[in-house]
């Protein structure tokens, strides 16, 4: 991070240092967001996140419920049924959490599928209107940034253009 900092710091020092410097800044996930492409991806996302989560909720629920039935009845059984019953509840709860984690997993991996060829793009028409704009740098708002004029942010811009070039 620091690393990252020092040569950020550099890059605009060296860009500062000349007189013709034009510095500019794109906030990409707002700008994805915006796009009608990013706002579809979005909603297939929710889709499959909220079908998902209703299955996990109602798997989530069924081990709840084996629990505590396991509670009720644990006093009257054997030990050895006790145990059984508790290795299968363990069991059915490794599971579940492995699903878990399954399930986010592809849905992240869904999320990349669907904005990467929306950032590529993006990408290009950034370098486009930074080269029309005559900017000479042009910086992903991020923490890093904790300055800039309303006139460099160029996420509307490239919304704009974005729309444009379906």
């Amino acid at each position: 991070m620091d690393k990252m900092i020092v040569s950020l710091c550099v890059l605009l020092a060296t860009a500062v240092a000349h007189a013709e410097a034009k510095i500019g800044f794109v906030d990409v996930p707002k700008a994805v967001q915006a796009t009608s492409a990013g706002k579809k991806a979005k909603a297939e996302l929710e889709t499959q996140f909220n079908k998902r989560k209703k299955e996990l909720e109602k798997k989530e629920a069924d081990l709840k419920k084996m629990g505590e039935d396991l509670d009720k009845k644990k006093s009257i059984m054997s030990e050895e049924a006790l145990k059984a019953k508790q290795m299968e509840f363990q069991g059915e709860m490794m599971k579940f959490r492995d699903e878990v984690a399954k399930s986010q997993a592809d849905i992240q991996k869904k999320q990349q599928e669907l904005t990467n060829p929306i950032v590529e793009k993006m990408q290009k028409v950034i370098a486009k209107i930074s080269k029309d704009k005559g900017y000479t740098l042009v910086l992903q708002n991020t923490q890093a940034v904790l300055f800039a004029t309303p006139d460099t942010d160029l996420t509307a811009d490239v919304v704009k253009a974005f729309e444009k070039e379906k």
